[in-house]
């Protein structure tokens, strides 16, 4: 029978992961395209204080936290290997560190970054904003499903449990 803290701990990141899928679809679904649908200045200053105004909320523990509990998650896992539940519990974890914490660090973060150095009112920067939108999307589509897929593994996980 598995520990009832590992059973906890897959619920956990069956919540968060989906949590975390969420907040990512809203962006996919309709956030970036309403942003793309206002005047340049608009949407840049509107995404700048996103951008600021998240690394300030619950937003920040639960990004961290989450690939925190996959790291642990690997370790327990691969302890209980031959296990039903261990494949699906570290697929689960590596999908969300690399699809989601990886892409966030190597692709969103950077044009964040650019997008903050810009000042909305410029009109020459208008260019920054539309390959801001394009690309910054596509990996967030890219966060979406890996958050998406992890919850299921996830919930796989918890269902094969013994």
């Amino acid at each position: 029978m598995a520990h009832p803290g590992y059973i906890g701990l897959l619920w956990a990141l069956a919540v968060t992961t989906g949590v975390m899928a969420g907040v990512y679809f809203a962006f996919s679904a309709f956030v970036m395209s309403s942003l793309a649908q206002i005047e340049d200045f608009s949407g840049i200053a509107a995404m700048q204080s996103i951008n600021k105004v998240i690394v300030n909320s619950l937003f920040l523990p639960l990004f961290f936290g989450t690939t925190l509990l996959c790291v642990i998650t690997i370790v327990l896992a691969a302890l209980r290997w031959g296990e039903p539940d261990a494949a699906s519990a570290i697929a689960g974890s590596i999908v969300y560190i690399v699809g989601m914490f990886l892409c966030t660090l190597i692709f969103n973060i950077p044009l964040n970054n650019a997008l903050d150095k810009i000042d909305p009112a410029s009109t020459s920067d208008g260019h920054v904003w539309q390959h801001y939108l394009i690309v910054w999307t596509r990996w967030n589509h890219v966060r979406t499903v890996s958050c998406t897929a992890a919850c299921a593994l996830f919930i796989a996980a918890v269902s094969r449990t013994s």
